[in-house]
């Protein structure tokens, strides 16, 4: 079982930049794929970004794409979430997600493991 621990979220003015990081433990890192997934107050838990196994995909929703770039370092188990020109409906919880085994994620159903997230607020 993967243990998934976020870090990097805070309080943002719009514009800002914040960098998202998650350490991942307990089953072997460049075997699956990950991404990053958020929940805003009221809202659904939605799919943000996903990343193949070796780093070389990575899908976005269009919400982020060119803003929030994902990356991930095998060497040292961690995946990122570099978060760029943010804006207030960014705002939400940030949760590492670890993909299924064999996919690269690109929606909910392609995790199977999440962290407990991280908070990230902007304000206008």
């Amino acid at each position: 079982q993967v243990q998934l621990v976020e870090s990097g979220g805070g309080s943002v003015q719009a514009g800002g930049s914040l960098r998202l990081s998650c350490a991942a433990s307990g089953r072997t890192f460049g075997n699956y794929g990950m991404g990053w997934l958020r929940q805003a107050p009221g809202k659904e838990r939605e799919f943000v970004a996903g990343i193949s196994q070796s780093g070389i995909v990575t899908l976005h929703i269009d919400s982020v794409k060119g803003r929030f770039p994902i990356s991930r370092d095998n060497a040292k188990n961690t995946v990122y979430l570099q978060m760029n020109s943010l804006k207030p409906e960014d705002t939400a919880r940030y949760y590492c997600a670890a993909g299924r085994s064999g996919v690269t994620p690109r929606a909910l159903k392609d995790f199977d493991s999440w962290g407990q997230g991280t908070q990230v607020t902007v304000s206008s």
